[in-house]
């Protein structure tokens, strides 16, 4: 654990404010979940709840089938890391943060497909200059939950109508089964 050197102080309601530096640090947003830990010496401890990331044993086999299916290397992260490898290194991309325009496609619950021209516009982990070549957003109960994303192949082709629609079909039933 690491000290900052802030203190708050506890409103009548319980609340404290956790400062904007950290939030933006950790990329703690407005209706976030946190969830809290206790500590054996008095610490409380806030951590970022990833829904998806509770079933990450099934995404690994999932995402391992659909690049069998596609032969597509596949993504799958939560709200800020990559969650689910398969197709490409799982040492380098597990675990590793999205970049800010995949964030940004999930904030706005948009979708990519890449065209002729867009080939390799879009990296989607921070470090790795690997091209998304697909992108759809997880939506669980309203709420955006992560992203699926296929990446190029070697041959760098634009992605069929069946891989598209191959991501769409894991993005909706993923997020169905963060629902249950």
């Amino acid at each position: 654990m690491k000290a900052t050197g802030i203190v708050r102080r506890i409103d009548d309601l319980g609340r404290v404010v956790i400062p904007k530096e950290i939030r933006e640090t950790l990329r703690v947003h407005e209706g976030d979940l946190l969830e809290i830990y206790t500590g054996s010496e008095g610490e409380v401890i806030f951590k970022k709840y990833s829904p998806i990331g509770e079933l990450s044993e099934f995404i690994d086999k999932y995402v391992e089938v659909i690049a069998n299916v596609s032969g597509l290397p596949i993504l799958v992260s939560d709200r800020d890391n990559i969650i689910a490898v398969a197709g490409v290194s799982k040492q380098e991309y597990l675990k590793r943060r999205i970049t800010p325009i995949i964030e940004e496609l999930m904030k706005t619950r948009r979708s990519f497909s890449a065209l002729a021209g867009d080939i390799g516009e879009i990296q989607p982990v921070e470090g790795i200059n690997h091209g998304a070549a697909i992108m759809y957003p997880i939506i669980s109960a309203g709420d955006v939950a992560g992203s699926v994303i296929m990446l190029y192949d070697e041959q760098a082709s634009v992605p069929t109508e069946a891989e598209i629609k191959l991501a769409q079909s894991a993005s909706a039933f993923l997020g169905m089964q963060i629902e249950e």
